[in-house]
């Protein structure tokens, strides 16, 4: 990943001096995404510190105990609690530091862990159509149709129901009906630090309290992030290393805006056009979501998104809303796909879980036809 995040950043950083795309055009990519990785460091910054207060340590226990022993109400719980983590910190937050308290919970649990790994993995993509700050590409499709978290939520409340419907439905029948019918529930577990624990908490509430007030993104982030770094300066000044700073993420993005951007003025915006069309009726939302669930899976979410945007007339707010559920509860039938699945299996392979990926593939394949169709469907409605 760091190979390829670096490539992409010299091969954009190539593209712009040999003019193959326009330094104002560059320009003009790097100002739209400021916001957006001011937002990503922020945020990354923000669940890094959480976890590390063991506020989802917490709750994953809290989970267990709700759930009483049975697996059938375990299921529901880790569902919810992967789809709400998603909605709120975004998929990519989900991948990284809730894959390994899954894994761990499953082993206190006595449960094989490949059931609960790939709960996070599916609801991280397809549970991130709610919010702006649920995906980056809902963070660009946002400003783009011109909606705040609140109406992008009204348009979109229905879409993530059935997409995480028909994700719940394949998990259980794919993974977790085979799984053992009862646990021992864990005791509770105590956080080492409950100040830190508390102002992680407290953080966390605010920034969800920015989104709903309609903040700019990069500022409630920012904010909440900010008063955690002060608490774990005072606390836990160890815990305060460079490396919390996702630069690797950063670069990675960067480069892969400007290399997309490249592509689409050479071309790949026209082809993604052709494959939309101009029908701004559901035709034309399922051609959108079909584009986008495609290229998703030949490239990865971020370009299919930005090269379909590239190809969507103006006005066509409802076509390019249904891109954005192709891209995001579509990129599940590749490893790549998805910058959140590539960290998953970097997490999974990590934790010493083995992922059969044929199987995964398959039924993730099925997932993301079903779900895009069914997600692009009601928001038809």
């Amino acid at each position: 990943m760091d190979w390829v995040g670096i490539g992409l950043f010299v091969a954009g950083g190539v593209a712009v001096a040999a003019r193959l795309l326009p330094v104002a055009e560059a320009e003009h990519t790097v100002e739209r995404i400021a916001p957006l990785l001011a937002f990503l460091g922020a945020v990354i910054v923000l669940a890094e510190l959480t976890a590390q207060a063991e506020v989802f340590d917490v709750l994953a226990d809290r989970l267990a105990t709700l759930a009483k022993g049975r697996t059938v109400a375990l299921f529901g719980v880790c569902v919810a609690f992967a789809a709400v983590t998603t909605m709120i910190l975004n998929l990519d937050t989900t991948a990284v530091l809730l894959t390994p308290v899954m894994l761990a919970l499953a082993r206190r649990l006595g449960l094989p862990p490949l059931p609960l790994a790939v709960t996070t993995v599916w609801l991280a993509n397809t549970a991130s159509l709610l919010l702006p700050v649920s995906n980056l590409t809902n963070l660009l499709a946002a400003g783009h149709v011109g909606l705040g978290p609140v109406a992008f939520a009204g348009r979109m409340w229905l879409p993530q129901l059935a997409a995480i419907s028909v994700t719940a439905v394949a998990l259980w029948v794919a993974y977790w009906r085979r799984t053992a019918r009862g646990f021992t529930p864990p005791p509770p577990h105590r956080p080492a630090d409950p100040v830190l624990f508390r102002v992680a908490l407290a953080a966390c509430l605010v920034f969800v309290a920015g989104v709903l007030l309609e903040v700019p993104l990069w500022m409630a982030s920012g904010v909440a992030a900010a008063a955690l770094v002060v608490a774990f300066a005072v606390r836990a000044r160890g815990a305060l290393r460079p490396a919390l700073l996702p630069w690797r993420l950063l670069v990675f993005v960067t480069g892969m805006f400007l290399v997309v951007e490249t592509l689409g003025a050479h071309g790949l915006d026209r082809f993604a056009g052709t494959l939309i069309g101009t029908d701004g009726g559901p035709v034309g939302a399922f051609r959108a979501a079909a584009t986008g669930m495609g290229l998703a899976n030949l490239v990865n979410n971020l370009p299919a998104y930005i090269a379909g945007e590239g190809g969507i007339g103006a006005g066509h707010r409802t076509q390019l809303l249904a891109l954005l559920v192709g891209v995001n509860v579509g990129p599940l039938a590749a490893p790549w796909a998805s910058l959140a699945t590539l960290l998953w299996w970097e997490r999974c392979r990590a934790g010493g879980v083995q992922v059969p990926a044929a199987r995964f593939l398959l039924w993730g394949t099925g997932v993301a036809v079903a779900g895009t169709a069914l997600a692009t469907a009601a928001l038809l409605v």
